[in-house]
Formats: structure tokens, sequence, C-alpha cells
């Protein structure tokens, strides 16, 4: 009996910490120029195993409290913000999510995405333009 509790308890702990290490939940969106927390992401992982994130409230906005995508083109244009999908098909690539696409609603643009988790409360989300990648830390709600 005890050897099951001495083989187990490392395997179940290295579970609890995988669980801690998941991007999904929410996440506070930080500005890179005020340090303010401009939203609320909640990322979802579907059965596949990719990653997508949608907008839960926008605390911060220069356009209001009920901001719309007025940038986007196609079926976001004029779309309120809060609700709305902006980060999707991110896939497990080892210790990373890649191959994803992320949207900026302040200029309507997308880029290629990718993430990965700093530490149990904080993710690293970039766009990227061909090689050159921009990186947000977003914290965990």
């Amino acid at each position: 009996m005890w050897l099951v509790a001495v083989v187990g308890m490392p395997l179940m702990l290295a579970s609890m910490v995988a669980a801690a290490q998941s991007p999904v939940g929410r996440w506070k969106t930080i500005d890179d120029e005020t340090g303010r927390v401009k939203s609320i992401v909640e990322i979802t992982q579907a059965a596949n195993g990719t990653l997508s994130g949608r907008v839960a409230q926008v605390l911060q906005s220069d356009r209001g409290p009920n901001p719309v995508c007025d940038k986007c083109s196609g079926t976001r244009r004029n779309q309120p913000i809060t609700g709305m999908t902006i980060l999707w098909d991110l896939k497990p690539d080892g210790s990373e999510w890649s191959g994803g696409t992320i949207l900026d609603p302040a200029n309507g643009k997308t880029y290629k995405s990718k993430a990965k988790m700093l530490d149990a409360n904080r993710i690293g989300v970039s766009g990227c333009i061909a090689f050159i990648c921009r990186e947000q830390v977003w914290q965990r709600e």
C-alpha cells in the first residue's frame, strides 16, 4: 500500500502542476504603455486541443464603455468587442501553443499568434508579422 502512495503522490502532484499551468481561464490584458488592465479575455480549449479566447469584459477603452470594432472588416465590423473572439486556432506545440490567429480590436488587424505559459499566473501572448513578434503578458484573473 505504501508503494502506491509513494509512486502515486508524485504523479498526482505532477498532474496538479500541469493543470495549474493550463492557459484555460480568465486573463487580464495589460496596456503596454500605461500598465492598466484593459480587458478580461476568457481562454477555452476545444475537444481537439486548440485554444480560443473571447473578450469577456472591456474595462478600459478610449472609445467609451461599450466599444465596437469599427476598424474590423467582414462580420466583425462594427460589432461589440465584448463577447468577440479575438484569439483562435492555437494548437499545442510542445510547451507552447502556435499556429493561431489574434485580432487587435484597436486597429482591426489580425496577426499570426502563439502563446506560452510563463508561470501559473502569467501567459505570454504574441502577435507576429513574418518573423517579427510582439508579446503581451496577461495575468490570470
